[in-house]
């Protein structure tokens, strides 16, 4: 399912997300990623105007990534990542990726389908594959000022969903940190195994 209004939100705002500095926690844990996965072919899941994808890029991996904004996919294409349109649904592949990079991207779709994509995930990484997974720690969900769709979660629901799926839990990091629409949220970064 596709939410409309935060893929709006996103397409006009390209320029502005480039600009978000990620907090030093966040550095840490894509290079804590990066390094656990060594060598090999990773999913940047949700992957934006692809900044991380690049990133990964230089740390000579193999990147695909996958974004549901249009303008994002287009950014991403036009400065040399392998960027593809589609959704969370598109993830279909099996024991594919070396590691699986959701950065605050699996916080747009609905509670329900939470566990269908990591399990989805789970499928397409290749045994002792690496996941890293990006969230922001709350209750409930709710739009934002920029009208984006949030699914927030705690950390014990996190860790359950992530076990539940068939994964190990390596490193947790927390958080806080200010995003596009400049609200200050609490956010957890979690760095797991198939």
């Amino acid at each position: 399912m596709i939410d409309e209004k935060t893929i709006n939100a996103y397409a006009t705002r390209v320029a502005e997300y480039l600009q978000v500095p990620l907090p030093p926690e966040q550095i840490e844990a894509r290079m804590a990623f990066t390094e656990a996965v060594g060598t090999g072919h990773v999913l940047d899941l949700g992957s934006g105007p692809g900044s991380d994808s690049a990133f990964f890029m230089r740390e000579g991996l193999t990147v695909r990534a996958l974004d549901a904004t249009p303008a994002f996919v287009e950014h991403a294409r036009e400065n040399g990542v392998d960027a593809h349109l589609g959704t969370f649904d598109d993830v279909t592949e099996e024991e594919e990726y070396d590691g699986v990079y959701a950065s605050f991207s699996l916080l747009h779709a609905p509670r329900p389908e939470f566990p269908r994509h990591l399990a989805s995930i789970h499928r397409a990484l290749k045994p002792e594959g690496i996941f890293f997974l990006g969230l922001k720690l709350g209750t409930g969900d709710h739009r934002d000022d920029l009208d984006r769709y949030y699914t927030y979660f705690s950390q014990t629901e996190i860790e359950g969903a992530l076990t539940e799926a068939g994964f190990t839990i390596d490193q947790i990091t927390t958080g806080m940190g200010s995003g596009l629409a400049g609200n200050y949220d609490g956010f957890i970064l979690v760095l797991a195994h198939a």
